[in-house]
């Protein structure tokens, strides 16, 4: 599955396709909107990139400080709620690869 499938299934299906990695379907909860559920799995992946993940969480819910400590956490570049979209494709492309 690409990022784009993954962003297309999120807005077209019920449910997370399966055989997903955890990374993947939090980031298939968050487009779909689904906060709670993309943060409850961003916060058990102990990993950079779950730090990423949890990082847009924060981003999205406007928590701003908390996003940065997460971006900070994760090595990554912080990042504007104006750049959710772009962030959100570019986790999603490394996360697909």
């Amino acid at each position: 599955m690409t990022a784009t499938q993954l962003k297309t299934s999120a807005a077209t299906e019920p449910k997370p396709p399966a055989g997903l990695s955890p990374e993947a379907k939090a980031l298939w909860y968050t487009k779909k909107g689904e906060w709670g559920a993309a943060h409850e799995i961003a916060q058990d992946i102990e990993t950079p990139m779950g730090s990423w993940l949890h990082a847009l969480m924060h981003l999205i819910e406007g928590d701003l400080g908390n996003a940065r400590y997460w971006f900070v956490e994760a090595g990554r570049p912080v990042k504007k709620p104006s750049q959710i979209e772009e962030l959100w494709d570019e986790i999603a492309e490394e996360v697909m690869k």
